[in-house]
């Protein structure tokens, strides 16, 4: 079903006449360097093609013959290879200090052969083009001093940097020309039709090695599989490596391009977190594809308020008469990887109508709303929801495997992870000098809310968006009454703090009740007193008795949900405190302030 679906949306771009998707026999890579001759074949220049202004000092993409699966073999790409491949010995970086001649001799022995097979390879597919023949002669007659004399050379020897070449006069790379693109086409079209894809449903040449997939955060590098075999477990019948799964050339090429043109550096239809990477797409065009991302990512930087008009046009369409993704039949797709030593796995995968999706997105972002500062986003990624519960606030201490299991569970409408409340609440303990952040509130809220459809009683109640005075929950109440009595003690202090209670009993009170709220409601006493404004006094004893009147008895212990509740209690009464009304409730000023 994935490949089949990947193969799909490979067909769907091609037929595109705006599509830049490489077509069959070929890939899109970054070349750093061209090396540019003279209609003699003569060597005049070493193009740079890097963008030193962007942070990776990303190359140009150019459209070259598709490149071979290595293992520890030496196999040459057409036209195009690393400094060592093209060059050979003279492409050897050699440090000058390097005593180990037997290993340097290696390493220059397979040069010279992975040089030969290069060369051999233009002869083997353009043995009668005049200008294949000319970069052979080049090749074969270049010393190291007519290219050392380039300030680049160096650093792509050192880099075994890519290159590739061009003619003077000529905006193309020579491998993107017409006599390549014929004898590519023929190279595509060859071969014998030995088996049944399993993708496809066609006859076609059966692929042994599959085109390794790159993009996956924490995979090789050099790139991965999905589709491998290469122990004797995992095979059957006698078979060896891709005939285990039997994926034709066209099946093979269709899908490992459109999954790496799908998690290419510039896609934006990507998305990672932690080690989880995320690619989407649908079955045909729509708006949807193109917004989804925009639903988790946090805003750019030169337009931050993009992705808040997105997810708020999901919400208004139906108001508005525009394009409604609750409406959409279209089949998307949703597939989650994560990296496996030299392979790439699974996560999950996702495929239903836009309209679900859509409908389960709108859910989710309701479920997080919540009273906020005033400077606050009005929509969290899903990137700073989770390094809200990660140690230091930090990407790299996300906890593993909580990213996959929240996007699950919020393209799925499910309850979220349990140990997504298990984090907030560690990071709210923990965090003493700002417990609950307003992306803390928002993700604890979510959770809550999520759990109680799923296990519904008669005696809960969702958490609504800002106070509510009456909810029944009793870590609720208890929140609020932490929180009053915070701010009873900042008013009674006249802003001259130290220390407030919440950073010393927080945590107790938060989840053994009975242990330390007689201590507080003493001390309360006194910071009452120390307040000169008398309607300030009267405000809070009326406040205290009105949430003292939903308490009753302290309870000795709250489990994990009334640990949460008491977290939304304590900051949604701290927003109402902090928020202006048009009412009669008193400007509570400290003594000094009196």
């Amino acid at each position: 079903m994935i490949l089949q679906a990947l193969t799909t949306y490979y067909d769907r771009r091609s037929s595109d006449p705006a599509s830049d998707i490489a077509p069959e026999g070929w890939e899109r890579k970054p070349i750093p360097f061209i090396i540019v001759l003279d209609r003699e074949g003569r060597l005049i220049q070493i193009e740079d093609t890097r963008d030193m202004k962007e942070k990776n000092n990303g190359a140009k993409s150019f459209l070259v013959p598709l490149g071979v699966k290595r293992s520890s073999g030496i196999e040459a790409n057409l036209l195009w290879d690393t400094v060592p491949y093209v060059f050979g010995e003279i492409g050897i970086d050699r440090p000058p200090d390097d005593e180990d001649s037997g290993k340097l001799e290696k390493t220059l022995d397979r040069a010279r052969d992975q040089q030969r097979q290069f060369i051999e390879k233009i002869e083997n597919t353009l043995p009668d083009d005049p200008q294949a023949h000319m970069i052979v002669t080049f090749l074969r007659t270049v010393q190291e001093p007519d290219l050392a004399q380039f300030p680049v050379w160096n650093e792509m020897k050192q880099l075994k940097a890519v290159v590739s070449f061009r003619f003077q006069g000529e905006f193309q790379l020579y491998c993107e020309g017409p006599a390549v693109q014929s004898a590519v086409d023929r190279l595509s079209m060859s071969g014998e039709d030995d088996g049944f894809c399993l993708v496809t449903g066609r006859n076609d040449g059966i692929s042994k090695l599959h085109t390794s997939i790159k993009g996956v955060r924490g995979a090789q590098s050099s790139g991965a599989s999905i589709v491998s075999f290469n122990l004797d477990p995992f095979c059957s019948y006698g078979k060896k490596q891709g005939y285990n799964a039997p994926i034709g050339r066209k099946g093979m090429f269709a899908y490992t391009t459109a999954l790496n043109e799908l998690l290419g550096s510039e896609s934006r239809q990507k998305l990672s977190y932690g080690d989880l990477t995320l690619v989407f797409w649908a079955a045909e065009d729509t708006e949807f594809e193109a917004d989804f991302s925009f639903y988790f990512s946090e805003p750019p930087k030169d337009d931050p308020r993009d992705g808040t008009e997105r997810i708020r046009a999901l919400f208004e369409a139906p108001k508005t008469g525009a394009y409604d993704a609750t409406d959409d039949m279209t089949e998307f797709y949703v597939l989650g990887l994560t990296p496996n030593a030299a392979r790439i796995a699974v996560r999950f995968w996702r495929c239903g109508p836009v309209s679900q999706f859509a409908t389960n997105i709108r859910q989710y972002f309701e479920d997080l709303r919540i009273v906020k500062p005033p400077r606050e986003p009005e929509y969290y990624s899903l990137w700073r929801l989770l390094v809200n519960i990660a140690v230091q606030g930090k990407s790299e201490n996300i906890p593993p495997n909580i990213a996959g299991d929240l996007f699950s569970a919020i393209v799925d409408g499910a309850p979220f992870p349990l140990s997504i409340l298990q984090g907030a609440l560690r990071r709210v303990h923990a965090d003493v000098s700002e417990r609950i952040t307003p992306a803390r509130a928002a993700i604890i809220k979510g959770y809550l809310n999520r759990y109680m459809r799923m296990h519904p009683h008669k005696e809960d109640k969702e958490m609504g968006i800002a106070l509510d005075t009456d909810h029944p929950s009793i870590g609720y109440q208890l929140g609020r009454l932490f929180a009053t009595l915070e701010k009873i003690q900042k008013d009674a202090s006249g802003g001259t703090l130290n220390a407030t209670i919440t950073e010393r009993y927080y945590s107790a009170a938060s989840s053994s009740p009975v242990t330390v709220f007689g201590t507080l409601l003493r001390l309360m006493k006194f910071h009452l007193a120390k307040i000169d404004s008398k309607p300030s006094v009267v405000y809070y004893n009326q406040l205290l008795s009105e949430i003292l009147g939903h308490v009753g008895d302290f309870p000795t212990h709250l489990n994990l949900q009334e640990q949460g509740r008491f977290a939304i209690g304590y900051y949604h009464q701290k927003q109402a405190f902090y928020t202006k009304k048009e009412s009669s409730e008193p400007k509570t000023m400290g003594a000094q302030e009196a």
